[in-house]
């Protein structure tokens, strides 16, 4: 871009702009982005009843992990063992739990690459599980 005053051309526009330009091109360039993550998981109880815990050993669960990366796959663990690798649909990725004993469980959830943040988990008390078909009739 160049002014003219009179018959003299400036160029000092051109300067600033071209400062202006390096200043935002160093600052997009160190600004931090932020990492993809799994914000929350929850298990859904479904057809599931018993006295004592609503998910019994041997039936099947759903698992919702909500993410901020609608593409990156998700790790699913119960109890530090990975059981389900899921993409998600929009902000949600959802995978099936079997536990396999009763007892306590720790579920997280993990998409990779997501560098030191938190990782969501869910304690849950798993009794001893009837697979009717159906649902699932849960004693302790």
């Amino acid at each position: 871009m160049r002014m003219t005053t009179g018959n003299r051309e400036s160029t000092r526009p051109l300067i600033a702009v071209g400062a202006g330009c390096a200043a935002l091109a160093a600052t997009l360039l160190t600004t931090p982005t932020a990492a993809a993550t799994a914000t929350r998981i929850g298990v859904e109880p479904s057809i599931s009843f018993g006295s004592a815990t609503s998910y019994g050993a041997g039936c099947t669960y759903p698992v919702n992990v909500y993410v901020d990366d609608p593409v990156t796959p998700v790790v699913i663990y119960d109890n530090g063992v990975a059981f389900a690798v899921v993409r998600p649909s929009g902000a949600i990725a959802t995978g099936h739990w079997t536990p396999a004993a009763p007892g306590e469980h720790r579920l997280q959830a993990i998409q990779p690459n997501a560098g030191g943040d938190v990782v969501p988990y869910v304690d849950l008390t798993v009794g001893v599980g009837l697979n009717s078909g159906s649902g699932c009739i849960v004693t302790h």
